[in-house]
């Protein structure tokens, strides 16, 4: 299930949010990766500020539909490869896009990412949490266990 919205202005021209309020209908990152890629398409890749801003829009948009979204997180399609004994200097530059992207683009929040056993990415959407460092909780990007129910 879903909301899918297509646009002509972004190489990706469609996207799907989907979120589900109920914590058991929630997935890992790989059962994310895999219903996305049965959908047809792939967990997102992120190429530029104008399409984080255009995610963000369309996540805030779902928040005022009346549909009572809450505080839960929304993969992404970055992830790191590799048996985690990577240096924290070079840990960021491991991370890569599922689809296969080479985009640059990054919209970590503060001291993000955290490596160690987090090798896969969020989008923070946590609008009841009080703001950390870096601000509110919402939209940055933060590495999580890949196991984590999003």
């Amino acid at each position: 299930s879903g909301q899918k919205v297509c646009y002509g202005a972004f190489k990706h021209s469609c996207y799907k949010l989907a979120y589900f309020q109920d914590l058991s209908r929630r997935v890992g990152f790989q059962e994310a990766r895999q219903a996305c890629e049965i959908d047809g398409g792939a967990l997102l890749s992120l190429e530029s500020e104008a399409e984080q801003q255009l995610i963000e829009n369309m996540l805030q948009n779902l928040t005022k539909s009346g549909s009572g979204i809450s505080d839960g997180d929304f993969w992404i399609g970055l992830w790191r490869s590799g048996d985690g004994l990577t240096t924290l200097s070079a840990c960021p530059d491991l991370y890569q896009w599922a689809d296969g992207s080479m985009s640059p683009f990054r919209n970590w929040y503060t001291d993000e990412p955290s490596c160690g056993s987090e090798a896969c990415v969020v989008m923070y959407h946590q609008p009841t949490a009080n703001p950390g460092l870096g601000g509110p909780y919402l939209y940055q990007w933060n590495d999580d266990r890949c196991n984590m129910k999003h």
